[in-house]
């Protein structure tokens, strides 16, 4: 039985057993199977080579790449969004290689990817699966073009991503896996009690042929996650929907793409219909703040901000201007919705806030 033929096996085993107390730890042993599985193949996809890659060079704040199936509209949404000349065809696979283009929006410049659609099967390789999934994996987010005639889409694109190791919307898990070289296996957990059960954790682990090793659990967590804390190779990425074609569609097919995903952004690529409103959910999923500039006797330059993250101290701002401004650091002055009044004297731990206006003090 050759690899793939392996995994669909484990898959229909996983599908067909009734999950509860009883089959949890059989259950939990074959999800560690199919996900060691699954890397083999990608490992062996990677080896194997085949065709030319994508190599782009990242530019800007952050890159965000768009997924979607063949024929969605991606090609002809990264035009709205960046002006970049993607070719568009009422045709499948019209995009053949990475297109990439710059989206300029609330002074953050950010890296727009058209990607060649994904396939059924691209996380195993198919149709250059394993190309587009790398650039993917080096995106620092993800747009989701869902066509408002197939909004189920989505769940084969988040399988296949998933599938590849890629976590949308999730965070790392709290835990720790320390490899020893005796003294069989260890399981603690500040929460006290079993998250994760003994036995459960050591047959999932001797799947990975760990046989001594001490496991620290943090949180809790599902079996998923712990097989994923032991993989620590998943990436872990925002993503954001966007419904395209909604100009050609019935107001029953809009509102029922509405229902499914709450928080997704209904656009037309072909007419430029809520483009303005899908920069700004791409900018917030960034975690992408402003910060202003101001030196001393001069007013802010407002024209060009500082791009930051949320939850940004003063320090990590003096980083990034110079390698020098964090050691010759004195305070600084704070206005805006970080400060208790305007030209707050704050350290150099003081938490900023997007549209602050800051001065340093050396």
């Amino acid at each position: 039985m050759g690899i793939v033929d392996e995994i669909a096996s484990v898959e229909e085993e996983i599908r067909e057993t009734p999950y509860n107390k009883a089959t949890s730890h059989h259950v939990g042993k074959l999800k560690a199977k199919l996900a060691r599985l699954r890397e083999d193949l990608l490992k062996r996809e990677s080896k194997s080579g085949g065709g030319v890659g994508f190599g782009v060079r990242k530019s800007g704040h952050a890159s965000v790449a768009l997924v979607g199936f063949p024929s969605v509209g991606k090609s002809m949404l990264l035009n709205q969004l960046t002006g970049a000349d993607s070719a568009v065809g009422a045709f499948e696979f019209t995009t053949l290689s990475v297109i990439p283009g710059m989206m300029e929006h609330c002074g953050a410049q950010i890296q727009i990817l058209d990607i060649p659609g994904l396939v059924r099967g691209a996380a195993s390789g198919k149709g250059r699966g394993r190309e587009v999934i790398s650039v993917v994996r080096n995106a620092d987010m993800i747009l989701f073009v869902l066509d408002v005639f197939n909004p189920e889409q989505y769940e084969l694109l988040g399988k296949e991503l998933y599938d590849a190791g890629i976590r949308v919307n999730s965070r790392e898990p709290d835990v720790v896996v320390k490899r020893k070289i005796r003294g069989g296996i260890s399981v603690n957990s500040t929460l006290g009690g079993d998250v994760i059960s003994h036995d459960l954790a050591k047959s999932i682990l001797s799947e990975y042929k760990i046989h001594n090793a001490d496991v620290l659990i943090r949180e809790d967590i599902t079996v998923d996650q712990f097989i994923d804390a032991i993989h620590n190779n998943r990436h872990y990425v925002p993503g954001i929907v966007a419904v395209n074609k909604v100009d050609v569609a019935e107001a029953s097919l809009v509102e029922r793409a509405r229902t499914l995903f709450p928080d997704a952004i209904m656009v037309s690529a072909i007419e430029g219909r809520n483009i303005n409103i899908l920069k700004d959910a791409i900018f917030n999923a960034l975690d992408f703040i402003r910060i202003y500039l101001k030196p001393r006797g001069a007013d802010a330059d407002l024209d060009e901000p500082l791009i930051v993250r949320k939850g940004c101290d003063v320090g990590g701002v003096c980083d990034m201007l110079h390698r020098d401004f964090r050691q010759n650091f004195r305070y600084a002055h704070v206005w805006g919705n970080s400060a208790k009044h305007p030209g707050q004297r704050v350290g150099i731990a003081h938490i900023l806030d997007d549209s602050d206006v800051l001065r340093i003090v050396m």
